[in-house]
């Protein structure tokens, strides 16, 4: 083989430096009820509670198991609309959270690791540094005692739609599942204005994240078959609308 020599050898470097250069992905993170989440006792796991920590957001998504707008759209339709049901004999405790995910680590600390960038957990798996990004507002965060870990369909909410005839293992399920895109950190004060709310009486306050936020939402009430509402089912059609290309 001829040897490179000047400047064709100068271009080859660059080439080569340039074909190992990448960039990395950093994955933004569902609902407290608008009353904080701060980390609870560890809870025992079961067979019950999903073990999707590995679960890894789609390019151009920070959270996992979306689908596509028009996916969403079907999901949409397919829904059964219901009236609100009535908040008789709701409880957080009924949804046990968060539960043991292995490793010291609970459902809490999986999702700060997953949506953060460069964190750093101690010995207890608590995350003690790193970057975040909400989705719901844009603001960027360095400590994650000022996240919520957001239940993108809030457990009352579940509640109302439905989660009032489900068994304990489901609510469970519910309340800690990795692998669709039913949990994410955002800052607390996002959280806590969202408190409980459908999409019709609550919006991300950044409109950038509407078209995740109506995919998430419509995926989660479609794999666990919860009713919406007419009002609901509207706004989250106008958030999959604000989707490009849709």
């Amino acid at each position: 083989m001829e040897r490179q020599t000047g400047a064709r050898g100068l271009v080859v470097a660059v080439a080569l430096l340039l074909g190992v250069t990448g960039c990395s992905r950093t994955g933004a993170g569902g609902n407290t009820d608008g009353k904080g989440d701060a980390r609870a006792p560890h809870t025992s796991g079961s067979p019950s509670a999903p073990s999707g920590g590995d679960a890894k957001p789609s390019a151009g998504d920070v959270l996992p198991g979306m689908v596509s707008a028009a996916v969403a759209r079907t999901q949409l339709a397919a829904l059964k609309i219901g009236k609100p049901g009535t908040m008789a004999g709701y409880s957080r405790a009924k949804f046990t959270h968060w539960a043991e995910q292995g490793n010291k680590c609970d459902t809490r600390e999986v999702v700060l690791k997953r949506d953060g960038k460069d964190v750093a957990q101690d010995s207890e798996c608590r995350a003690s540094s790193g970057a975040w990004k909400s989705l719901y507002d844009g603001l960027e965060f360095s400590e994650a005692s000022k996240l919520d870990i957001d239940h993108m369909v809030p457990l009352a909410e579940g509640w109302r739609s439905g989660a009032a005839d489900w068994d304990a293992a489901r609510r469970k399920a519910f309340a800690n599942d990795l692998t669709r895109p039913q949990l994410l950190a955002v800052s607390a004060a996002s959280n806590r204005s969202k408190g409980d709310q459908s999409p019709d009486l609550w919006q991300p306050p950044d409109k950038a994240s509407w078209c995740q936020y109506g995919r998430a939402w419509t995926t989660v009430k479609s794999h666990y078959e919860l009713t919406v509402t007419e009002p609901e089912k509207a706004m989250l059609s106008t958030m999959i609308d604000t989707c490009a290309g849709s």
